[in-house]
Order: C-alpha cells, then sequence, then structure tokens
C-alpha cells in the first residue's frame, strides 16, 4: 500500500489512498503503520481524507490499530474523514471507540495533549 507519510516533530502524519479501504488493504496498513511504533517518535496521526467507502471489518481494524498505539504509550488520531465514513463507522458503533479529529490541526493538539498527560503520569 502507498501511503504518504510526513514526519512532524512529535509525530507522524500518514495519509491513506482512496477511495476505499477494505479490510486486507488494513492488514497491509497495520503492517506500514505498527513498526512506527519502534520509533523514538511514535505518535501517528492517520489522515483518511481520500477514502470515500469503508467496510466493517476496517473499522474494527483501525480500533485494534488504535489500541496497539495506546498499548505502547503512543497516540494514535484519525482524522480529516469522508461524512459518509464518519456516519457508517457510527452506524457500526465503532466511531465511539476511535479519537476522530476534523482536522489535522485538532489531531495535532490530541497528540501534544496525551503527551503532556504521558509525561504528568511518569513523574
Amino acid at each position: 500500500m502507498e501511503v504518504k507519510i510526513d514526519t512532524k516533530e512529535k509525530f507522524h502524519a500518514i495519509t491513506v489512498p482512496g477511495p476505499t479501504l477494505s479490510a486486507s488493504m488494513t492488514e497491509e496498513l497495520a503492517s506500514c503503520l505498527l513498526p512506527y511504533l519502534q520509533n523514538d517518535v511514535k505518535n501517528l496521526v492517520l489522515i483518511l481524507k481520500d477514502i470515500e467507502t469503508i467496510d466493517n471489518a476496517a473499522g474494527e481494524k483501525l480500533v485494534e490499530i488504535q489500541q496497539s498505539f495506546y498499548e505502547n504509550n503512543a497516540s494514535f488520531v484519525i482524522c480529516e474523514m469522508q461524512p459518509g465514513v464518519e456516519q457508517f463507522l457510527d452506524q457500526s458503533e465503532l466511531l465511539e471507540l476511535m479519537n476522530v479529529t476534523p482536522s489535522q490541526s485538532e489531531a495535532w493538539d490530541i497528540v501534544q495533549m496525551e503527551e503532556i498527560e504521558r509525561e504528568l503520569l511518569d513523574e
């Protein structure tokens, strides 16, 4: 899977190509994203602006990937989701399990807040 990667100071912004995100693609996406947990900069912002349709298994896999990041003290935020994808995930009761923001700048704010929280918990 060809993803666009933009590395920032505190996170990697990864844009997933569209127009569909299926279960088999999310397996491939997981093998692309999970190695970031070994990096110094572990936080990840997943940009789904080009995804127009998603299936239930793909949504469940995104929740699993997110959980892996949080278990490893790293942030995982999904942003710029198309309304139809957001509505589908909401109906599938998956949206409430995801850390989702409308914009990349809001995702960046969440990453920063979670970094501060982790630092305070380590003290």
